[in-house]
């Protein structure tokens, strides 16, 4: 899905604009996998810091060089359908951002109530092209989001942003001035001897925070927060958690049907089930399940619970089991 991701903005920059942030692990395969960016392009957190420190480093290192530069966050777990839309939306975003101090969130029109996703919340009547964002909601209980869909006024949050580096910088300095600070000092080594060693020391001691809470959330409650919301003309779809990933899985297939992968399987008066195992898998009366085995784990729940699997990971790291994260 990276090579896809970084396939369908190509249209849009040079290859050498393209920025990816990822862990340890996955920095050699990614380098691989992706042979038109200089190795350089491909930065593997020593620790995961979530998306503030990530997507605010490469603003604080822009900002060094090219001040003016429009960046895009673009997670690399969505499946998008229409490209040529997509990039077009991308277009009038990036315009947006360079105009002013604006922020640009890509927001998805909900076709459902989704608990399992942020939401923003927009001004009613504004252009169809941009619309001023008057908050965001962090993901609600059913009965909330079935207000929001009734409501029309509300976007899923996409996690795709657009700004400038200096607007994004600026906006961490006021937002989150110590992790701000932080990553000034790493960018001031980039490109020196000195730039891996100082990452290594320093970014650990960034905060663990995402985009959405150390920026667009304080932002967004001031007046004329400069933040606008682009709805999305094309599919969209983010294999985030299991549900989606289900979903994706049954786009072309036979409604509540069971994706199960196994080496062999059975089921019997069983429905829109999602299983992953290597062992035989056998289903019988029961629906709505996803049951993910793993050599050293397994997890049993709901389709309509899995978002609370966040939950476990924050437990696991309470309990220092990092190895099962």
């Amino acid at each position: 899905m990276i090579q896809e991701t970084v396939e369908r903005l190509e249209p849009l920059a040079p290859s050498d604009k393209f920025w990816i942030i990822t862990n340890g692990d996955l920095h050699e395969p990614i380098v691989q996998q992706l042979p038109q960016l200089n190795p350089r392009q491909v930065l593997a957190e020593p620790v995961g810091r979530n998306t503030a420190p990530a997507i605010g480093l490469a603003a604080f290192i822009l900002e060094r060089t090219t001040p003016d530069a429009v960046i895009g966050m673009f997670p690399s777990d969505h499946v998008i359908v229409g490209e040529a839309e997509f990039r077009s939306d991308v277009r009038t975003a990036a315009k947006i951002a360079a105009a002013d101090p604006n922020i640009v969130v890509m927001g998805i029109k909900p076709t459902r109530a989704e608990t399992g996703y942020g939401y923003i919340e927009v001004a009613s009547g504004a252009r169809q092209d941009s619309l001023p964002v008057q908050g965001f909601v962090e993901k609600p209980e059913k009965d909330v989001a079935e207000q929001y869909l009734a409501a029309g006024n509300y976007f899923w949050n996409s996690g795709m942003f657009v700004w400038g580096a200096h607007t994004l910088a600026d906006a961490l300095r006021e937002h989150l001035p110590k992790t701000a600070l932080i990553l000034e000092q790493i960018a001031a080594t980039y490109g020196s001897a000195a730039f891996a060693a100082r990452f290594t020391e320093l970014y650990p001691k960034c905060g663990n925070i995402s985009i959405d809470y150390a920026v667009l959330e304080p932002r967004s409650q001031k007046g004329n927060s400069g933040i606008f919301c682009v709805p999305a003309m094309f599919g969209w779809n983010d294999l985030g958690s299991w549900t989606a990933l289900y979903e994706h899985r049954c786009a072309e297939g036979a409604e509540r049907q069971n994706i199960i992968s196994s080496a062999d399987s059975f089921t019997l008066h069983a429905q829109g089930n999602f299983v992953h195992s290597e062992k035989f898998v056998a289903l019988v009366g029961v629906n709505d399940l996803v049951i993910v085995e793993t050599e050293d784990a397994l997890l049993i729940t709901t389709r309509d619970k899995c978002q609370d699997v966040g939950k476990i990971v924050k437990y696991l790291d309470e309990k220092q089991l990092e190895k099962l994260v």
